[in-house]
């Protein structure tokens, strides 16, 4: 029998077999006391298996508020699995499986979801990334990464006019990627459809002049009809690439898009950290970002070194490796392409690609760009200084001596990275 496994790091006033049972009782055939019609075959075909339980530590009090009471919290590693007969290869019925309602039992004061196991029937029913990195980076028109990339900021408030002035801008300074922000969707102050009309005029105008067409993902966020609406718009326009916030239209929503969609999907994490900065309770990224490959992101942010955010370098570079790691080991890798973002400058472009593992990757740096004391122009050229230095393996004090951008990086930003 096929089956799904997950692993979750949990804490319990009881012991942590008798909580394995619970949450698998409760994920699959089971309910609060055992009904006439669960007969063991129907629990052998279709309940959830504990596999595996290990004992971590014990603590004196819960992590989260807990309705039972005990001198003895127990923490520590769980390993259940469930028939894929009971849900099909189905993202949204998968999710509600693995974490759907335990999260709120009674005899749960600690719980995050780890890691999925999935079978290659997910690969055969869920489409997966159209372009991931390599798409990408051929819709760049670059041969190699990394790719530089920032974001449209003030984050709202500019007019479509405003808007196509600064990418503009933006390409003539020699940029690969530009973003709407994620709170810059379809509203009444910069309609998508005027910001679309205006952006493109000039990013096709500026491949006409040099050969190179500028990737913008523009945000599309919405229900269906308007994120189909959305894409055509784009498509329609000349455009290379769509944006939508994840969480904000669910795993439905991701899917519908993807299936319909000719150009790649920046996924935007918005929301992240409910999911992910709480060490008992959520899901990890490691987890969370396998559904949103299978379901057809071909970008994922996974926060920056050094970021403004609460994640650590640790986490990130974790995070960086997961997207890029092989989705089975016997089927499509479905790989994607990370997005670093967040305080990001040419100081962390070595490490960057150093945690990534790997060139093809997307950074993108807002007043590390925009803000650069040279423009927008050196800010760019100081993101590729760096990463030419990291490639000879040259320190970026010493590559700096003779490249002027990235001295000018050095000065303005050297003082905010720890």
């Amino acid at each position: 029998m096929v089956r799904i496994t997950a692993d979750y790091e949990v804490e319990s006033p009881v012991p942590l077999e008798q909580v394995a049972a619970v949450i698998a009782g409760e994920q699959s055939s089971g309910t609060f006391l055992r009904l006439p019609g669960e007969t063991d075959d129907l629990r052998a075909r279709s309940g959830a298996i504990v596999e595996s339980v290990i004992l971590d530590e014990v603590r004196a009090d819960p992590s989260l508020p807990c309705r039972l009471s005990s001198e003895r919290f127990e923490r520590g590693r769980i390993r259940l699995s469930w028939p894929i007969e009971t849900m099909g290869p189905s993202l949204p019925n998968l999710l509600a499986t693995v974490a759907g309602n335990l999260f709120e039992l009674a005899e749960v004061s600690g719980l995050r979801l780890l890691d999925l196991g999935l079978p290659p029937a997910f690969a055969k029913a869920n489409p997966g990334p159209a372009f991931g990195a390599a798409g990408t980076l051929r819709l760049c028109g670059r041969d190699s990464g990394p790719l530089i990339g920032t974001i449209i900021k003030p984050s709202v408030g500019l007019s479509p006019g405003q808007t196509a002035d600064l990418v503009a801008e933006l390409a003539d300074g020699g940029i690969d990627f530009i973003k709407d922000d994620e709170l810059q969707a379809n509203g009444p102050a910069c309609p998508l459809k005027d910001r679309v009309t205006e952006v493109m005029r000039v990013v096709n105008a500026h491949a006409d002049r040099t050969g190179r067409k500028v990737m913008v993902a523009f945000n599309i966020t919405g229900d269906m009809d308007e994120m189909r609406w959305g894409h055509d718009l784009v498509r329609d326009a000349g455009g290379t690439c769509v944006m939508v916030s994840m969480h904000c239209i669910g795993l439905a929503g991701m899917l519908a898009l993807r299936r319909h969609s000719e150009l790649p999907i920046h996924a935007h994490r918005a929301g992240w950290g409910l999911f992910g900065r709480s060490p008992d309770i959520g899901i990890s990224y490691t987890a969370w970002q396998k559904i949103w490959r299978l379901a057809g992101a071909d970008h994922l942010h996974v926060n920056g070194l050094s970021n403004k955010f609460s994640e650590s370098d640790e986490s990130v570079t974790a995070s960086a490796r997961a997207v890029r790691a092989p989705l089975f080991d016997d089927g499509p890798a479905m790989q994607a392409m990370p997005v670093f973002s967040s305080g990001q400058t040419a100081l962390q472009v070595p490490a960057t690609l150093a945690a990534a593992g790997t060139d093809e990757v997307l950074i993108c740096a807002g007043g590390g760009i925009i803000g650069h004391p040279g423009g927008v122009g050196g800010g760019v050229d100081s993101m590729r200084q760096a990463a030419e230095a990291a490639a000879q393996g040259i320190p970026l004090t010493d590559f700096a001596r003779d490249h002027q951008a990235l001295a000018g990086a050095l000065d303005a930003f050297g003082g905010r990275i720890a």
